[in-house]
């Protein structure tokens, strides 16, 4: 028996039909899985140091937010090439990107050295920081990228404490225990230091302590508590002298290629933009909570910790004046790095310093009632 099809039904079904067609269209649109970018970088830190627990802090927060569309994978110092040649090799594309410090470029312009090395005018890592996102630092950057032909896009974060004057084998007392001293650093502070009489050697992190332990050098300055009992400080040398000018406001580096960064869509250069930031945040808290219970662990095993002598830190001041002057009139662009340095400084510093409350008087009154 033939279905009589009346209007209505026929409307019906090519309604479903139709239905039928679409659904068949979507299905293969929603089986086709997105193929991932994987960019390969390298850290300038050893996989033990919580340096490189930062750069996988980093990918990691890029990876979740890209939701498989973009994954970095972070291998540790030297796995592709030695720490002090990871700009020239994310620039040739051997890296599609790293993480280390500005200063490690010195020798390529010593400009460099000044978003790390040095007082910074009186600014800590964080106004350094501010500088450069918003005084005119990242171009200043960009130009001398471009000068010395590294095609790289860079980001700055992760402010880092003050670091240590580092560790001696004799207590540092007075400006001429610093002379004639076999001392490792990095950057401008091998010309502050050089200044004030020391022999310099500025040996890339994993080389430190084996080179403190065969007297090699005689002292050395890294980083922080965390990196430096990581790396075995305390196992070789006993006094470990705080505070210091040489490095007091210096900040991590995340590299990409330029032409890897690019090839990304926007939507992946922006998880990029604000994987960084939540990570600068991150690495800052992390390293108070760290750093206090690395610094607590010390001090129980025995390490004496002493607070460099005011005349030693004045010395610094003064060498690092000699060494900029110097550096100014060999190098345009590190004047401008300065001029432009010392301009946002005294305004920024003249705010911090009137707002900013004496919080040692607040630690004292609750912890230490003798010097409150």
């Amino acid at each position: 028996m033939n279905e009589i099809k009346t209007p209505r039904r026929r409307s019906l079904l090519k309604g479903v039909a139709v239905a039928a067609g679409a659904g068949a269209m979507s299905a293969p649109m929603l089986a086709t899985a997105q193929t991932a970018t994987t960019l390969r970088f390298q850290s300038t830190w050893p996989a033990k140091d919580i340096f490189h627990e930062y750069a996988n802090d980093f990918a990691k927060k890029v990876n979740d937010m890209a939701g498989g569309k973009l994954k970095i994978e972070v291998l540790p110092a030297g796995a592709v090439v030695p720490p002090f040649q990871l700009l020239e090799a994310v620039n040739k594309g051997t890296l599609d990107g790293g993480h280390g410090v500005v200063a490690y470029h010195y020798g390529k312009n010593s400009a460099l050295a000044l978003w790390g090395s040095g007082p910074g005018y009186g600014m800590d890592a964080n106004m350094v920081l501010a500088w450069h996102n918003y005084g005119g630092g990242k171009a200043l950057l960009e130009e001398i990228y471009k000068t010395i032909n590294m095609d790289v896009v860079s980001y700055l974060y992760g402010p880092m404490t003050t670091q240590p004057l580092g560790w001696f084998k004799k207590p540092i007392a007075k400006v001429e225990d610093m002379k004639g001293l076999k001392f490792r650093t990095v950057g401008l502070a091998v010309d502050m230091f050089t200044v004030m009489g020391t022999a310099v050697n500025p040996l890339p992190g994993g080389e430190i302590v084996p080179a403190l332990d065969r007297g090699l050098i005689d002292a050395a300055e890294f980083n922080n508590a965390s990196s430096d009992r990581v790396l075995g400080f305390p196992d070789v040398v006993k006094n470990c002298m705080l505070q210091s000018f040489h490095q007091s406001g210096e900040q991590f580096e995340i590299l990409f290629n330029k032409g890897k960064y690019n090839a990304l869509p926007q939507e992946l250069r922006s998880i990029i933009d604000y994987a960084v930031q939540a990570a600068s945040a991150d690495m800052s808290w992390k390293a108070i909570d760290r750093n206090s219970q690395d610094y607590e662990a010390m001090k129980k095993q025995g390490i004496k910790f002493y607070k460099t002598p005011d005349a030693v830190l004045r010395a610094q001041l003064a060498a690092w004046d000699a060494t900029i002057a110097k550096k100014a009139t060999e190098n345009p662009v590190f004047k401008k790095v300065l001029d432009s340095q010392r301009a946002f400084a005294q305004r920024a510093g003249q705010w911090h310093n009137d707002y900013t409350v004496d919080f040692k008087m607040a630690y004292n009154h609750y912890f230490n009632k003798k010097k409150a």
